[in-house]
């Protein structure tokens, strides 16, 4: 695995992670997706990172999906699909991740992130940790890997994957600089408060954000769906975070655009000055 820092140092990187609604209507989704890339390139941004499902929406219920009914399901594309070739044309310069559903090809249906731009597919991602109720929708994806784009070296997780330390620690060591976690994370579902701030999966998403990011002493970005779909509610709570820790910026549960401007080298090469985590492991006292 590759640990190792950047040949040489990039410029500051503006990075912008959304929350916003996406439902079922395809082409509502994509003129949605366009008018954030738009408002990020506006902002100067050379990453956006929209929120799980973005192509489609997600599931109406966690608790009982059922697979035999089409209508409970979002639209499973091709991984070559023309939408995403549509999200990619609208990137253009800039780096652009999106989540759909993907159709495998023995049928199997996968929670799947595409990272694009102008020049086509960067690289992929299959959710890889299923919550209860996911897994009687979708299959599991095989691994995590952090792949090189015009901003830097990146990886992806999709919402309940960063619940587990060892997801983001995998892009980390496969020298990911930036996590970008598209999410679509709703409140409780089995004791919801009152207030979304009193909410223990508003307290657990933002919990996750920093510390895969102060972990790992990586930027990470995290989109999120807003509104309603079924029965679900989402948080939004989009966020930039970074290498120590802190939000650089949020959008509280509101729809809109988290945007911060970090020079990513300097920033991580800052956090692991005098404790480098990657570098202090001691894998060999850990059980497999």
């Amino acid at each position: 695995m590759n640990v190792a820092g950047p040949a040489a140092s990039r410029p500051a990187l503006t990075i912008a992670a959304v929350a916003a609604s996406f439902g079922r209507d395809l082409d509502f989704d994509l003129a949605r997706v366009q008018t954030l890339i738009e408002q990020a390139r506006r902002a100067g941004a050379g990453l956006l990172v929209l929120p799980d499902a973005a192509l489609g929406g997600y599931l109406p219920d966690l608790r009982n999906p059922d697979p035999s009914d089409p209508k409970s399901l979002p639209p499973a594309l091709e991984p070559d699909h023309e939408l995403i070739a549509k999200v990619a044309a609208a990137a253009a310069e800039m780096v652009v991740c999106v989540g759909y559903c993907e159709l495998g090809p023995d049928g199997s249906r996968y929670n799947a992130a595409v990272a694009v731009s102008g020049d086509g597919v960067l690289g992929r991602h299959r959710k890889v940790h299923l919550p209860a109720g996911e897994e009687r929708a979708y299959a599991p994806g095989a691994g995590f890997s952090a792949f090189d784009t015009p901003i830097g070296r990146l990886g992806m997780l999709i919402d309940y994957d960063k619940t587990f330390p060892e997801s983001a620690r995998s892009l980390a060591l496969d020298g990911a600089r930036v996590l970008a976690c598209l999410s679509a994370w709703p409140t409780s579902i089995s004791n919801r408060a009152p207030r979304m701030n009193q909410d223990r999966q508003s307290r657990l998403f933002d919990l996750y954000d920093r510390s895969r990011a102060a972990e790992n002493q990586v930027i990470l970005a995290s989109s999120n769906q807003t509104g309603a779909l079924g029965g679900m509610r989402f948080l939004g709570q989009a966020k930039v975070v970074g290498p120590a820790g802190d939000i650089l910026a949020r959008t509280w549960a509101k729809a809109g655009l988290a945007v911060a401007t970090v020079d990513v080298d300097s920033e991580i090469t800052l956090a692991r000055r005098v404790l480098d985590h990657l570098s202090e492991r001691r894998p060999d006292t850990y059980r497999s």
